[in-house]
């Protein structure tokens, strides 16, 4: 199966489906659910600082055989390490991944006190080729404007909660515009609205079920995706998106469903 790729403005290409792992805490579970990932052919794998399971992943994928080449790693630094930090704990995750480079590296949130200093010393990890993309998390319009006006490299990604429930049509389109990849974790809202009708009603027309509309959805806008789960049968079915395609009634029909309805935590309010 060939997974589409989005290019980033760096050059380099991202994966447009990956494992999202927050909550993975649990060794074994973590464990189990990226070996899953990785058998299925998930060719991306997402983690972070604050989920701590990076010596986990690393573990896993040391010993999956895979080449390094062919597993695209996310990880995310730390609100506590955005600091004087910053570095020190990443060189930690790179030691806990047991590579010398991941291909992303996200700011996980916009801390007002630390986000401005914490970016230069991303652009240093960039160009020391640690990092051969960095980006942002959480990230809105407001804190997005104010990065760009001071960078000197450009954010290539921003990762935020984006489902049908939660379409965020002005971010999308400020991102695009600015030439930043959108990034959507918790792409299905944690499964609580998966008995929505009009779902319902698309995914039997597809015969499909209402989680692979919801991630089909995202991947028809454009973004990339980080379905998290630790079971084995929903990891492949999170997968099993690329035999179909969502016509213009469909996309109709799923815009109706914006409610503005948040599950993670919201940075709207962040000045």
């Amino acid at each position: 199966m060939v997974i589409p790729n989005l290019k980033l403005n760096t050059g380099a290409s991202i994966p447009q489906v990956g494992l999202g792992t927050w909550m993975l805490t649990d060794e074994k579970e973590c464990k189990d659910a990226v070996t899953s990932a990785l058998e299925i052919g998930y060719p991306h794998i997402d983690t972070a600082q604050a989920y701590h399971n990076e010596q986990f992943v690393g573990e896993v994928m040391k010993a999956s055989g895979i080449a390094r080449k062919d597993i695209f790693i996310t990880t995310k630094i730390d609100v506590d390490n955005m600091g004087y930090r910053l570095e020190d704990s990443f060189n930690k995750s790179l030691k806990k991944l047991q590579t010398d480079y991941v291909d992303l590296l996200l700011l996980h949130f916009p801390m007002t006190m630390y986000r401005r200093p914490a970016w230069p010393r991303m652009e240093e990890i960039y160009k020391s080729g640690r990092a051969k993309n960095i980006g942002v998390s959480n990230y809105m319009i407001n804190h997005l404007e104010e990065l760009l006006a001071e960078c000197e490299v450009r954010p290539a990604v921003n990762q935020f909660e984006m489902h049908v429930f939660l379409q965020s049509p002005e971010l999308v389109d400020f991102c695009k515009q600015q030439g930043i990849v959108v990034e959507a974790y918790s792409p299905l809202a944690r499964g609580r609205r998966m008995d929505d009708p009009t779902l319902v009603a698309i995914a039997k027309k597809h015969k499909k079920t209402s989680a692979q509309i919801m991630i089909r959805w995202c991947i028809e806008m454009g973004a990339v995706t980080i379905p998290k789960s630790a079971h084995k049968d929903r990891i492949a079915e999170n997968f099993e998106v690329f035999d179909f395609k969502l016509d213009k009634a469909d996309l109709k029909m799923l815009k109706t469903l914006d409610q503005d309805f948040r599950v993670s935590w919201d940075p709207t309010h962040v000045p």
